[in-house]
């Protein structure tokens, strides 16, 4: 937890302020029925208890951090970022909100809303899961570049967005804490999403914990009759896939070379390289400092 708050726990200001700014800002009191939600915001629900309390705070102090909006057509205004700020103000009867008003493009402006969801602690893994996926699908960046941005590692990140493969009903049990990240990752463990949701169901039912839960997904994937040459393959730990696609991806990038990457008995990985000619693996050996074939 003290290595995501050092990366993620700047706070929405300091974030912006890495970022050069062409544009003039414009801090107004805007009135709270001119703006409307980011469509792109990846929180699908707002818990209604801490609204009503963030909206009792700010009847007596008012709103302390302004929201970021951008203009649209017609003197309305689209949130970038704030959107329980919003939601609060609106709660307490509030005429007009502070705002910084900017004139983002829409990959910037999402950019923003997601990243300011992942610094919030109070966010759940699966809400988490939704920024990276959409950070990654929306704007293209790779899962490296995701990290960079949100204070994790790329594995952190792909065994985030993995999350999403579970069924829906696994996913709620995530959103309400009754399971937690971990459990998540242990499910995946298991192929088949009914067994998946059979066994997240009694995972809180029985307080299983993670290693619990693990240990019966491996014996439901044993179990589920594939060939007897996928049988005797090691079923991988989604952290292990993790850290393959970051060695295939790493090296391969620093090689210029597809490789392949593959878990070995022992504990250790299997690297096999490709090339469509002689003439290709020659120029790689020449690129490392080999000396060159007679």
């Amino acid at each position: 937890m003290a290595d995501r708050q050092k990366g993620m726990g700047r706070g929405l200001a300091a974030i912006l302020s890495v970022a050069p700014r062409d544009e003039p800002e414009e801090l107004r009191a805007l009135p709270t029925d001119l703006i409307g939600p980011n469509p792109h915001q990846p929180r699908r629900s707002f818990d209604e208890d801490s609204l009503l309390a963030l909206a009792e705070s700010i009847k007596l102090r008012g709103v302390l951090q302004p929201v970021l909006v951008r203009p649209l057509p017609g003197g309305h205004y689209e949130l970038i970022a704030g959107e329980r700020r919003w939601r609060a103000a609106g709660l307490a009867e509030l005429d007009a909100i502070p705002a910084i008003i900017r004139h983002h493009e829409d990959a910037a402006s999402l950019e923003v809303a997601l990243i300011e969801n992942m610094a919030r602690e109070d966010l759940n893994p699966v809400d988490e899961a939704r920024a990276c996926a959409a950070l990654v699908e929306e704007l293209d960046l790779t899962r490296e570049d995701v990290g960079l941005r949100v204070g994790r590692s790329r594995v952190a990140v792909s065994n985030l967005i993995r999350l999403l493969d579970l069924p829906d009903e696994a996913l709620e049990l995530i959103e309400r804490r009754d399971l937690t990240e971990g459990h998540g990752r242990a499910l995946l463990l298991a192929e088949d999403h009914t067994v998946r949701r059979r066994l997240a169901r009694e995972a809180v039912e029985s307080h299983w914990s993670v290693r619990e839960l693990e240990a019966h997904a491996r014996s439901a994937a044993a179990r589920q009759g594939k060939p007897p040459a996928q049988r005797r393959s090691v079923t991988l730990h989604p952290d292990q896939q993790a850290a393959i696609d970051q060695i295939a991806d790493s090296l391969g990038a620093a090689l210029g070379a597809e490789l392949e990457v593959r878990a070995a008995s022992g504990g250790g990985y299997r690297v096999q390289l490709s090339f469509e000619s002689l003439e290709d693996a020659l120029e790689l050996a020449r690129r490392m400092g080999a000396p060159a074939a007679a």
